[in-house]
């Protein structure tokens, strides 16, 4: 078990020792983010930008048009509620080189409530041209994420949890390719972060009653993968979407708008219904939010009839 934020951090203090370029950028927020790790070996090319997010993303924006290679953290609800503007004109406008990792995204935030549970940063980010989103599922995706990431030129908003999750399999990590964890013949499940856990549960139990489900890691919701959707649409012809987000506009939105083009078929979007979140333990907001592993199978097995 470990937090996708703990394996940013410690790929982020390892990119520092491979690439002078990078520099690391953070809003009073760094031993919760987790980029306090780089911070303690590199002071000299970490920046704390205080309780001002919009300033550090022009700070990165500033940092990356003179040759650095910059990430900027915090939570992900001000990543991105509090910069959008700062973010789509000074970012993803001019393309640069910027690197978005926000934490403590969705739901299994817990206990620190509405106000801290970003439920629209995908949907934000995805709308942007220019900006890629990956959202990791594990540590072990996380770490290979930033690496990626930092490789890849142009912007990118990487999504980071709060809770620790299990870690799977350590299969390679590609940028706009998804991978199949399961295979099965009924239906698909397309998940992404922590929801590929709960994904996996569903599979366990509609396998218990006779349905195989192909559960695929889409972690690069934009760009899509689109021949592995394509594909799962085709051999299963049901797909149930699986997201720590609002149903508008995430995951979702995504694979409905590619298939919509290109292949209909049923589906299902797992997601909050146009709600805000609340206060509580991860599980039960996971259970009360209709995003657990028994409410993925109970969809699954109403779009199968």
């Amino acid at each position: 078990m470990k937090a996708t934020r703990d394996a940013y951090g410690e790929a982020l203090a390892e990119l520092g020792e491979r690439d002078p370029r990078v520099v690391a950028l953070d809003a009073d927020l760094s031993c919760s983010t987790k980029s306090a790790k780089f911070r303690d070996k590199f002071p000299g090319r970490f920046f704390n930008a205080g309780i001002a997010e919009a300033n550090m993303m022009g700070m990165a924006a500033g940092f990356a048009s003179s040759g650095k290679v910059p990430f900027a953290s915090t939570f992900a609800v001000f990543a991105t509620g509090r910069c959008f503007d700062q973010i789509r004109v000074s970012i993803a406008y001019p393309a640069l080189n910027v690197k978005i990792a926000a934490s403590h995204s969705g739901i299994t935030v817990g206990e620190d409530g509405a106000s801290h549970q970003a439920l629209e940063d995908i949907s934000l980010m995805r709308s942007l041209p220019n900006m890629r989103v990956v959202v990791p599922c594990d540590a072990n995706e996380a770490r290979q994420a930033t690496f990626a990431v930092a490789e890849a030129p142009g912007p990118f908003y990487l999504r980071l949890g709060r809770p620790k999750a299990p870690l799977l399999d350590e299969a390679e990590f590609t940028i706009g390719k998804a991978k199949l964890l399961r295979d099965g013949a009924d239906v698909t499940l397309v998940a992404c972060g922590y929801l590929v856990h709960e994904a996996l549960k569903a599979a366990e139990a509609l396998q218990s009653n006779g349905i195989g489900a192909k559960v695929l890691d889409m972690h690069t919701v934009k760009p899509l993968d689109k021949d592995a959707l394509l594909k799962a649409a085709r051999d299963t012809g049901h797909i149930v979407t699986c997201e720590e987000h609002s149903r508008i506009g995430g995951l979702g939105s995504a694979v409905a708008e590619l298939l919509a083009e290109n292949y209909p078929v049923p589906m299902r979007i797992i997601g909050t219904s146009d709600t805000f979140g609340e206060s509580g333990k991860p599980g039960e907001l996971l259970d009360k939010y209709g995003l657990s592993g028994n409410h993925i199978a109970n969809a699954a097995k109403e779009l199968l009839k």
